[in-house]
């Protein structure tokens, strides 16, 4: 149990890291406004950008992550183990439900800074004016830091539950399905054959 353990926390901060490093990436080579060309009054013409595929690439790597963590953990839903203290529970709760919110924040913000980032065409009118859009900075380095703290804590929340599950099952071993061996329930019968003493004797042993 304690070698899967390890596999399953080094495959996710392997994708968790993947997932930091490719919206790191997506950040420095994201379009800047400088780099939009204005051809027109009308018109924005943007330089190619790996900014898409690394975006894409960051929000896949913190799917899975967040897929096998949960996969591995199973549902939270059931009541919590009358073994495992209120602290423990609070902790993974914690974890658990901040790691989902992070998890949508990082994903939102990675796939709409990718799409964001490929935009071609006319100019916007907004505001009595034209403008070219570009991705904001901090986009994706903001959604990379976020990568890092669902992963962090979906961490957290495995080992927690699987702290409780293991307590669980030394405090309650499983039935391992032997044949029990037990005294039989009823006394045992003598099965000698009885003895016949003949008369004479019967009668001198009582007068002896």
């Amino acid at each position: 149990m304690e070698r899967r353990v390890k596999i399953i926390c080094s495959i996710v901060g392997f994708l968790g890291l993947l997932s930091a490093a490719t919206g790191f990436a997506a950040e420095a080579k994201r379009i800047k406004d400088s780099q939009v060309q204005y051809t027109s009054t009308s018109e924005c013409v943007y330089p190619r950008s790996p900014a898409l595929g690394l975006g894409l690439t960051a929000a896949v790597a913190l799917l899975v992550a967040q897929i096998i963590i949960n996969a591995e953990t199973g549902c939270i839903c059931r009541r919590k183990d009358p073994h495992q203290s209120n602290t423990n529970w609070t902790l993974t709760l914690v974890c658990f439900l901040a790691s989902w919110f992070t998890f949508s924040i990082a994903c939102l913000l990675l796939l709409t800074g990718a799409a964001l980032n490929d935009q071609h065409g006319e100019k916007n009118f907004y505001f009595g004016y034209y403008y070219c859009f570009v991705v904001k900075p901090g986009v994706f380095a903001g959604a990379a830091v976020l990568s890092l703290a669902t992963v962090v804590l979906g961490i957290i929340y495995y080992l927690s539950m699987i702290s409780a599950k293991n307590m669980n099952n030394q405090l309650h071993p499983p039935n391992q399905g032997g044949i029990v061996m037990g005294q039989p329930q009823f006394p045992t019968q003598n099965t000698q054959e009885p003895v016949f003493v003949h008369e004479d004797t019967y009668m001198r042993r009582q007068l002896a």
